[in-house]
């Protein structure tokens, strides 16, 4: 408990400055004197380098261990963050957010990978949800409390107070984490062109990772492109709300996603075999609440928004649940390449936010407000990736199941009604005690 929680709270260091954007939109616009689709940069750059370095990452902790990983990943964040708040041009702050962006990168997945060292099998759904639970208290304190900090200190003061937290976190990182009970540091396979092809060749061709990679994609792109840049300036210009309100509903998406991220990890725990089902009514919640708020007459009521914030916030823990199928497909020895296969689907924000600013920027004249139309139509266009990625939800679900039960019909029909010694995707049984 000790080691996750230094880790985790490292982890929601990492989310409070990667969402520090999120009620900061508005201001940066002005600072750095930049358009929609510029703006969007920030946090599409951020999210690119984020997804490109996945891979990468996910092979250097199967090399090097997650504690080095973190340990570099809350530096690089640092760096980045204290260049952000010293930034005074816009090609400065770009360089900024690269850093944080491949900072950000190295963090979750390191912790994942020391929850599966240090907990018992059956615990890791929960502990994984419980993470990202925690990491929720980074996006609650960059919507208020932010938008007081932004307020009262400015932004210099305001960007630098993390940064130097950052400083704090690497010593306690480096005093107390260890990679496993019996290891401090671990060291893997050596890199090498053979080990990585070979590696992601059978990472990839297991549907339980193409099952993971594409719930990934699907459930958090909205409420992440939601939270990080373009949901306060949807609530303030399209629906008329203040400031201090609009940052309360971002919070609400928080709160809900740390209530729902722990039932949902208790809830995969005892029934896995519905876990692409709860991921499927997630998607349709979304959906729906997006048309509601969308083709209401005139500004969406309150109530409707707050079912969309609630849609929203599930989405997050949900997504969470890809990482479940990556352990269970995959042997120890690759999760982190697994994990980092799936959390490269996180391009699908990157996407979204840039699509959503090019439309803002098309449809709103030079110099003018967003108004609700224009938004209307930006937020309309996530509706092409979630019909992307709920069909290959359904595509892969139906295969994963379908080579299950011909590999072991017996071990399916088991798992099917509830046997939880047996293996969703390995069809093998399992005990309850961590790997050796």
């Amino acid at each position: 408990m000790v080691v996750w929680g230094v880790a985790v709270s490292a982890y929601v260091l990492t989310i409070f400055i990667r969402s520090s954007l999120s009620v900061a939109g508005l201001l940066a616009q002005q600072r750095f004197g930049v358009n929609a689709a510029q703006l969007s940069t920030f946090t599409m750059l951020q999210l690119l380098i984020y997804a490109a370095m996945q891979v990468p990452a996910g092979l250097a902790i199967d090399r090097f261990g997650p504690r080095r990983l973190l340990i570099t990943g809350i530096a690089v964040l640092s760096l980045g963050q204290v260049a952000f708040a010293l930034a005074g041009t816009y090609p400065a702050a770009i360089a900024a957010r690269v850093l944080i962006g491949g900072g950000d990168s190295l963090i979750f997945m390191s912790v994942l990978r020391l929850v599966n060292s240090w907990f018992p099998t059956l615990r890791v759904p929960l502990v994984t949800q419980a993470t990202g639970f925690v990491g929720q208290l980074g996006a609650m304190a960059a919507a208020v409390p932010m938008t007081l900090m932004l307020r009262d200190l400015g932004w210099t003061t305001t960007y630098l107070i993390p940064a130097g937290l950052g400083a704090v976190f690497v010593v306690l990182l480096l005093l107390l984490v260890h990679d496993s009970p019996g290891h401090r540091s671990h060291d893997g396979t050596p890199i090498s062109r053979t080990h990585v092809s070979g590696t992601l060749r059978q990472v990839w061709g297991r549907a339980g990772t193409r099952l993971g990679f594409w719930v990934h994609f699907t459930s958090p792109f909205s409420g992440n492109a939601f939270a990080m840049l373009w949901g306060y300036p949807f609530l303030v210009q399209a629906q008329g709300m203040t400031p201090l309100l609009a940052g309360g509903l971002l919070t609400v998406t928080t709160a809900v996603s740390m209530i729902s991220g722990p039932l949902i990890g208790q809830f995969i725990a005892y029934r896995p075999f519905q876990r692409s089902t709860l991921v499927l009514a997630s998607l349709a919640g979304q959906f729906v609440s997006w048309a509601a708020v969308l083709l209401w007459p005139g500004q969406a009521p309150l109530w409707l928004l707050l079912l969309l914030m609630a849609s929203l916030g599930v989405g997050g823990p949900i997504s969470v649940i890809a990482f479940d199928y990556a352990s269970t497909a995959n042997p120890p020895a690759q999760l982190g390449a697994a994990t980092g296969v799936i959390n490269q689907a996180g391009f699908a924000t990157v996407v979204t936010v840039l699509s959503i600013g090019l439309i803002l920027d098309h449809l709103t004249p030079a110099g003018q407000p967003f108004g609700r139309d224009a938004f209307a139509w930006a937020m309309a266009s996530q509706a092409v990736l979630w019909l992307i990625g709920t069909a290959q939800v359904m595509h892969y679900r139906a295969l994963s199941r379908r080579e299950f039960r011909a590999r072991d019909g017996d071990a399916y029909e088991r798992f099917r009604h509830g046997d939880l010694s047996v293996d969703w995707n390995l069809g093998v049984h399992t005990s309850s005690e961590p790997d050796d």
